[in-house]
């Protein structure tokens, strides 16, 4: 990224938090006013580095996420469920996917990535699901029935959202 284009903006008002963003071809980072020089510096690298790394997230994952979701629907779905768009989002933080069916558009949490294929299967299948059926009725538990690791990947995700809520244990002890 071309250091010429970012634009640092300090602020009397913000206190702790540095945050950046993209305004045309220019990287806007905002940064508290009193940051030293050598803070400001460590904090502009930092931040274009998550960018960089949240748009290749983004422009490399959603067409093999788009990819992923028109196979599961040929396998699981007859390929009736078509979305137009299929992408990750980094603002789902008390959901793992979502579906808008008159629009055909399925956001997946940033949260799945890293977690095992079958798991991210199974909440791309379920909001898939929801384009042909968009409650959560027996018609569309029945649609992922079809799917073998159904229960299996609702187990899995249920203990990652019940161990975020638990207090961190301390370190065991070494004898």
């Amino acid at each position: 990224m071309d250091r010429s284009k970012v634009e640092v903006r300090r602020s009397a008002r913000r206190s702790r938090t540095v945050s950046a963003y993209r305004e045309g071809d220019r990287t806007v980072v905002l940064i508290p006013a009193r940051m030293s020089h050598a803070e400001e510096q460590r904090w502009v690298a930092q931040m274009l580095d998550k960018l960089a790394a949240q748009e290749s997230r983004r422009m490399l994952g959603d067409e093999a996420l788009q990819s992923r979701a028109r196979e599961l629907s040929r396998l699981y779905l007859d390929g009736r469920a078509v979305p137009e768009q299929v992408r990750w989002v980094t603002n789902q933080n008390s959901r793992w996917g979502s579906c808008t069916p008159s629009e055909r558009t399925i956001r997946l949490s940033h949260r799945l990535q890293g977690m095992p294929e079958y798991v991210v299967d199974y909440v791309l299948l379920h909001e898939l699901a929801h384009l042909l059926v968009p409650d959560h009725g027996p018609r569309f538990w029945a649609l992922l029935d079809a799917y073998p690791r159904t229960e299996r990947a609702r187990g899995y995700l249920e203990g990652v959202a019940s161990a975020a809520r638990l207090p961190h244990l301390p370190p065991a002890r070494t004898t």
